[in-house]
């Protein structure tokens, strides 16, 4: 048996499925990098709107660029673009079945399908989640950086792009020459004023070919910050297993923590749905929350990883076993980290710390050491160097971070 809309009603019982009609969504989303943590986050929160029967002319478009999409876009095609998410804790297993996507483009060089599907004016938000690596950020000076030869192919080549960013501009060029409204760009991954650096990649890129659309976009089009966060492993044939035993056949299901968070600006001139009556939090304090995000648990989990990974300590939860290594969290998020970070609204810092160590520490995700240690060079000057560098400037405790940095 394959997972799809002909077999959602023999699942189990204790399989939460979709009880709103599929066919009546209407899609108002593009969403490129359709991966495990978009699918257990942001189509999770679009799929708890639906069941409550709000929202269904906001469906998901699924999209991509690299060669890894098109395999993914094949896998959920095969099963009606339904995936199953599984939360795990110490409490138990809940698993679920999400129907919020409803079709995916194909993957072509140039990328022509991508923009004719951003190009619809039904579509009133493109968002996309390419991994903190995937803005073209010169590490040298943490801005956009015009040299990488994608982004000089794509500010040579504007009809035949190879970048997301490439095929957003031709998108929005192509709104523009027939009036339709632009779409916002919704960024979901995991970056430090993540709408400023989107923002910048896309304004960027359209200097290079086209100043004048370039300043339209910088007038016209929206980049709200947010903040996202959900612990989302890998899926491989173990997690496939566990769907498999829960009387699932999902070829890509995705395994999580209970928890979940998004927190966002309310900047969407062409609407948006009403992801507040399903826990999404808008505030224009979203630095305030990123901040204590990415300094607490991007920065905890590098702060665990590399002594984990030179210990040859597999998973995340038995590196929170070791009692040198969960010391090692605790003293420097406890002394050198929440000095230094600023106030959040509604929010008790020791009290924020004391969940990361117990997210950490859940067994039942098989988070890997391996997984946190990747794109170190990427991930450290975001994560770690902030920290070290307010700590130099305040005079206060880093050695710790310092010694992370060295591990």
């Amino acid at each position: 048996m394959t997972l799809s809309n002909a077999t959602l009603s023999t699942l189990p019982a204790s399989v939460a499925i979709p009880t709103y009609d599929r066919s009546k969504l209407r899609s108002g989303i593009v969403h490129i990098g359709c991966g495990n943590f978009h699918r257990a986050h942001m189509a999770v929160y679009l799929d708890d709107l639906y069941q409550l029967g709000l929202g269904h002319d906001w469906a998901i478009t699924g999209a991509g660029v690299r060669d890894g999409d098109a395999k993914m876009r094949d896998l959920l095609a095969g099963q009606d673009y339904l995936s199953s998410v599984i939360e795990r804790s110490p409490a138990g297993v809940h698993a679920r079945v999400i129907g919020a996507m409803t079709e995916f483009v194909p993957i072509e060089a140039g990328n022509a399908a991508l923009i004719s599907a951003m190009s619809d004016p039904a579509i009133r938000i493109v968002s996309l989640t390419v991994t903190e690596g995937g803005y073209y950020i010169d590490p040298k000076t943490g801005t956009f950086g015009p040299d990488h030869p994608d982004i000089r192919h794509d500010g040579a080549n504007p009809a035949a792009p190879q970048t997301v960013f490439g095929a957003i501009i031709a998108a929005l060029a192509a709104r523009r020459i027939v009036g339709a409204p632009a779409f916002t760009v919704m960024c979901c991954d995991n970056l430090p004023h993540n709408g400023h650096v989107t923002r910048d990649a896309v304004v960027g890129l359209a200097r290079l070919s086209d100043p004048d659309l370039a300043g339209w976009i910088a007038q016209t089009v929206a980049f709200p910050n947010s903040m996202v966060d959900r612990i989302t492993p890998a899926t491989g044939d173990k997690e496939r297993a566990l769907a498999l035993s829960l009387g699932i056949p999902d070829a890509a299901p995705v395994t999580c923590e209970p928890f979940r968070q998004w927190v966002m600006e309310d900047n969407f001139p062409s609407g948006r749905p009403a992801l507040e009556l399903v826990g999404v939090t808008f505030t224009p304090h979203v630095d305030a929350f990123e901040t204590m995000k990415i300094r607490i648990l991007n920065g905890g989990h590098a702060i665990i990883a590399y002594p984990a990974g030179l210990m040859d300590i597999h998973y995340v939860h038995d590196a929170m076993a070791q009692p040198l290594i969960r010391a090692f969290l605790d003293k420097i998020l406890t002394n050198e980290v929440l000095p230094i970070v600023p106030p959040v609204p509604g929010v008790a810092l020791q009290d924020y710390k004391t969940l990361i160590i117990s997210r950490f520490s859940n067994p039942e995700v098989a988070d890997t050491v391996r997984r946190l240690c990747l794109d170190g060079s990427n991930r450290q000057p975001k994560f770690i160097v902030p920290s070290i560098r307010d700590a130099i400037a305040g005079g206060s405790k880093k050695d710790g971070l310092v010694l992370l940095s060295a591990l």
